[in-house]
């Protein structure tokens, strides 16, 4: 079993081009299925087998999300598996993944992520973690980015005449996204300010490219500074970007290439509107509102 996730986990990297995230969580996935397996051999995998194992992540207590990941770990495995002639039947295919219940993201309202990019500011000019911090958040929320583009934001990856930026996403594809004034002119005074020459646009404390450990600290520094107190994350600012574009009349084909969604079905997420929204809609549309 060994043997087939180490040539599986090779063939993410390689050819899947896969994140480092990705592949992590994929290997400790199927060493948990190895585990389960004992001295069982691949080959001799079946629907059955595949059915114990379901019921043991059950009697885990596990969600059906983190089974459901778990699920889909197997079948890409098992598809590796089949095609590379290493298994004649793919044992996986009859197999349903449990059914997921509908999860809504946080999002801010746009007064309150105001208030929380209001609430970093630079002490003075030359209050360069100040600068950064302001920089930091103004460009989560202009370009609408996953903490771990941010962080691997280079400098020539931002175009301050045509306000765009090249960004590396999921898989390591590339996508242009557009940013606007306000988060440029916040970078480019952090830039000018900062003393340590990097390749990289957000460095930490000591002059390193900045983690995404680093960046979750600067975020909930400022939430708590803002006084918002609710759910809010990194990844919030993503989910606040998207929600607005569509309260204001974004579509969401557009939303979807912004984000670098792969599928249409995954931006339907933020399909849902503000109460707010949804009333002042009605009022206007029904003839008996």
């Amino acid at each position: 079993m060994q043997r087939h996730i180490e040539k599986f986990i090779r063939y993410l990297e390689i050819e899947k081009n896969y994140s480092p995230h990705t592949i992590l969580n994929y290997k400790l996935d199927l060493e948990d299925f190895s585990k389960f397996l004992a001295d069982t051999e691949v080959e001799k995998v079946d629907y059955l087998t595949l059915r114990k194992y379901l019921a043991a992540l059950k009697e885990k207590t596990l969600g059906n999300r983190s089974i459901g990941r778990r699920l889909s770990a197997l079948r890409s495995f098992f598809k590796f598996l089949t095609r590379e002639g290493l298994l004649k039947t793919n044992p996986i295919l009859i197999l349903s993944s449990p059914k997921l219940d509908k999860h809504l993201p946080s999002f801010m309202t746009e007064d309150e992520t105001g208030s929380l990019i209001e609430s970093a500011h630079a002490l003075d000019e030359d209050d360069e973690r100040g600068l950064r911090d302001r920089a930091i958040l103004e460009t989560f929320y202009s370009a609408g980015l996953r903490i771990s583009e941010l962080v691997g934001l280079d400098a020539d990856d931002i175009d301050f005449i045509g306000c765009i930026l090249k960004v590396r996403g999921k898989g390591k594809k590339e996508r242009i996204v557009p940013i606007g004034d306000t988060a440029l002119v916040a970078i480019r005074k952090y830039l000018d300010k900062r003393k340590k020459k990097s390749e990289a646009v957000f460095l930490n404390k000591n002059g390193r490219r900045i983690t995404t450990r680093g960046v979750r600290g600067i975020v909930e520094k400022y939430l708590k500074l803002a006084g918002i107190k609710h759910g809010v994350s990194p990844h919030t600012l993503r989910h606040s970007f998207a929600t607005h574009l569509l309260n204001r009349g974004a579509d969401l084909r557009t939303v979807q290439e912004l984000l670098g969604h792969a599928n249409l079905s995954t931006t339907q997420i933020y399909t849902h509107l503000t109460t707010e929204r949804l009333k002042n809609i009605y009022d206007k549309a029904h003839p008996r509102a």
